[in-house]
């Protein structure tokens, strides 16, 4: 069943409907209601839409149920992902070829509002949301992702979460799977004339697919809270407002480690963990309040949020050896890991299969807390002139945030393949120091629709204060002086120009051309802002069932960023959270996306849809010690896939749907260079493919069934920070869905 009201490009939905779909009535949840701060928005043209747009539905993210956001991601031309620990608990995902590192390159949001823990001070996003609680994904790229920032360069990700209902309804969903995999979810909700509000608990447990020589798990536990709260005016109320209170927790508890494996080690037994990393583990706490305010004087629509959101974590994990040998001359584990001759001895103490000196194995606690909150406000005015009809958004937001981290060390002693602790050392050793953010941001963009043409400028203005505050390792309580490094203070303005013009009533061309930006890091004098000129044009055709969707985009960099993390392997020894200058770069490449629905007879029909990315990117600069290592000019971008394809094709009716997704992934290297990819640099291409059925039974239960890696294919996923790891094998997972 295909709808041409659109949410989004929400292709699934439109052309691959679950039985979940086919009967949505039963289920009465509406979508939620604040169309302005979405995105793309559910009742959104596509084709008035400049630049590339998706929305994931409700429907589409319900056909295989995914709780990795990345798996999800794989439905969106443009998105470049980089898998971690085959959950998707902490996501690496760029747009266009901006950088994956920790997601740190693009806009995060819920429900219009930066979610990212320090989206100014420390972008790398260490908490995501629970994708699999939410109602719809929005990707933006291109021009129109202007009115989204502060980082504009690859675009926006909107995360949708539930909505309101407008009647009593509800849900249950219960699932279990391999590895002792146990996901419930549920969701309770009613709307009155003056009062609504809904509740709603995800949670979700595994064992974990890789195996410690002890047996410990390398799983995870998620406990995910939310509420809404609204009241608001008479529907026949002259004036129409109303008022949102929105409050969520997450707690999220992994086993996971940085610490992979050799190459042989890898090509033996992937899935194996080295004795070193079993103390590995991760707790983070995640609260967010929002108040949202909704006022409509007869045609001027305004929007204002305020908002304040919460995030603690201690990732303690295995970080360095404290020892070597003369023939390796390193404590690194990457550095290990990558020259497992000369390194034996040092390998054989991370493996557990020899004693290691005491106190050689360093675990750290890296523990820090965020807080961000604001307040934003957008006012809509449509208005008309002559021929020509415009809705014209302005937009203010003011928004402070921070990184708190105060770290220390632990060693351990390996006796019997395993950790014996030795000693601790003192609080804020391994990092004592502050950074603070405060950012005012405006933008205006007009709509203009005039006979068949969609033109929309729009322009961003961001100003950004950053500080930066280090104390002493021995001064826990900061009691001492501290040392200050000079205040970055970043004004930048950001225009951008979207058209699309639509040729026939089947047929729209479309393209933009907008001012890329990144803001650089605290404390780094030399750091420059990530600015680009960026191009992209294209066309959409839509007839009888069949879309199709083709964007060729072209970014050009004057300078270009590398973030310095610990999932980036800490190259050079660099500081956690410094910010490098690589210079020119250029990036090309092209998206496509389309689908077909055919009538099989009676009930049944056979949907496929499909998506395709094209990425070439290189640095036009040279430079040595850098975070991407020696670059030569020409050198392609490292862990950018040039190739990336999806397709689903499956059967259906109105009881029972089947759908097998195939995702293909191009090989990449994992440091800067040109030609071929050397083994010992190489991540190898894949082909990953998905199964999901559902069955209902009722009007009101459903059963599900899923099979994700259906061929269990063996592949790595990433050589950095410290060797490969893998993706995720193949997982079996069943349940059933109550709704009311």
């Amino acid at each position: 069943m295909r709808v041409r009201q659109f949410t989004g490009v929400s292709t699934l939905a439109l052309l691959i409907a679950a039985p979940s779909a086919v009967h949505a009535d039963a289920v009465a949840i509406d979508y939620i209601d604040i169309e302005r701060i979405q995105v793309v928005g559910k009742h959104t043209d596509r084709a008035n839409i400049p630049g590339a747009a998706t929305r994931l539905s409700e429907e589409d993210l319900e056909l295989f149920k995914y709780q990795d956001i990345m798996r999800t991601l794989r439905m969106v031309p443009g998105v470049n992902i980089q898998e971690e620990d085959g959950f998707g608990l902490r996501p690496n995902i760029g747009l266009r070829g901006s950088g994956v590192e920790r997601s740190s390159k693009i806009t995060l949001m819920e429900d219009g509002v930066l979610i990212a823990p320090a989206p100014y001070a420390a972008p790398a996003a260490y908490y995501f949301p629970t994708a699999a609680r939410m109602q719809a994904v929005e990707v933006r790229k291109g021009s129109a992702a202007v009115k989204f920032g502060p980082r504009s360069v690859g675009g926006a990700i909107n995360l949708v979460s539930r909505s309101i209902p407008d009647d009593f309804a509800g849900f249950f969903d219960a699932r279990i799977g391999s590895d002792n995999l146990f996901t419930t979810h549920g969701s309770l909700g009613a709307s009155g004339d003056h009062v609504g509000g809904m509740v709603e608990f995800f949670s979700s447990s595994s064992d974990g697919f890789k195996k410690l020589p002890g047996g410990e798990e390398t799983g995870y536990e998620i406990e995910d809270y939310l509420g809404k709260f609204r009241i608001k005016t008479d529907a026949n109320a002259e004036i129409q407002q109303s008022l949102t209170l929105k409050l969520s927790k997450t707690n999220n508890d992994s086993d996971e480690t940085y610490l992979g494996l050799s190459d042989s080690d890898f090509a033996a037994s992937p899935y194996s963990r080295y004795a070193a990393s079993a103390l590995d583990h991760m707790d983070t706490s995640h609260e967010q309040i929002q108040l949202t305010h909704q006022i409509k004087l007869g045609d001027v629509e305004v929007v204002t949020t305020a908002y304040k959101n919460s995030f603690e974590r201690d990732w303690f994990k295995f970080n360095d050896l404290q020892a070597s040998t003369d023939s390796c001359g390193s404590t690194s584990g990457a550095f290990v890991l990558a020259n497992e001759g000369i390194c034996a001895t040092e390998l054989a103490w991370l493996k557990g299969t020899q004693d290691s000196p005491e106190g050689a194995i360093r675990l750290r606690h890296n523990a820090r807390a965020y807080d961000a909150k604001g307040i934003q406000s957008l006012v809509a005015i449509p208005f008309v002139t002559g021929d020509a009809s415009h809705d014209l958004e302005m937009s203010v937001r003011y928004h402070e945030d921070s990184e708190d981290r105060l770290q220390n060390n632990e060693t351990y002693t390996m006796v019997n393949g395993s950790l014996i602790f030795e000693n601790e050392t003192a609080l804020g050793s391994a990092g004592n120091r502050l950074v603070e953010a405060e950012a005012w941001a405006f933008f205006a963009q007009d709509t203009i629709s005039y006979g068949n043409w969609t033109i929309v400028p729009g322009i961003r203005f961001e100003s950004i204060k950053l500080n930066r505050t280090d104390w002493a390792g021995s001064d826990p309580s900061r009691a001492g002086t501290a040392t200050t490094r000079p205040e970055a203070d970043i004004d930048a303005v950001i225009p951008g120009l979207g058209v699309t013009y639509k040729l026939t009533d089947q047929l729209t061309l479309t393209g933009g051309i907008f001012k890329g930006f990144n803001p650089p890091g605290a404390g780094n004098a030399d750091t420059q802002e990530e600015k680009s000129l960026n191009i992209e044009a294209g066309a959409l055709y839509d007839q009888n069932g069949f879309f199709a969707e083709g964007i060729v985009f072209f970014s050009d960099y004057n300078n270009i960023h590398g973030d310095c993390t610990a999932s980036s392997g800490q190259p050079g020894d660099c500081e956690i959270g410094d910010q490098f200058n690589g210079g020119a770069a250029r990036i090309f490449g092209l998206e496509l996306s389309g689908g077909y629905t055919a009538l099989l007879g009676g009930e049944w029909s056979a949907p496929i849809r499909f998506n395709y990315t094209f990425t070439d990117a290189e640095f036009r600069t040279s430079f040595e010690d850098s975070f991407w290592g020696s670059v030569v000019r020409g050198d392609e971008f490292p862990y950018l896939s040039r190739h990336q394809f999806t397709v689903s094709a499956g059967v259906q009716n109105d009881v029972f749907s089947t759908t097998l997704q195939v995702n293909y992934v191009s090989a990449s290297r994992a440091e800067a260079g040109t030609g071929t990819i050397a083994e010992t640099n190489r991540i190898d291409g894949r082909f990953v493919a998905d199964l999901a059925a559902h069955y209902r039974l009722t009007d009101n239960l459903q059963l599900f069934a899923s099979v994700d890696n259906l061929f269990d294919e063996t592949y790595s996923v990433a050589r950095r920070p410290m060797g490969l790891r893998p993706g995720k094998p193949r997982t079996i997972i069943g349940g059933a869905k109550f709704t009311f």
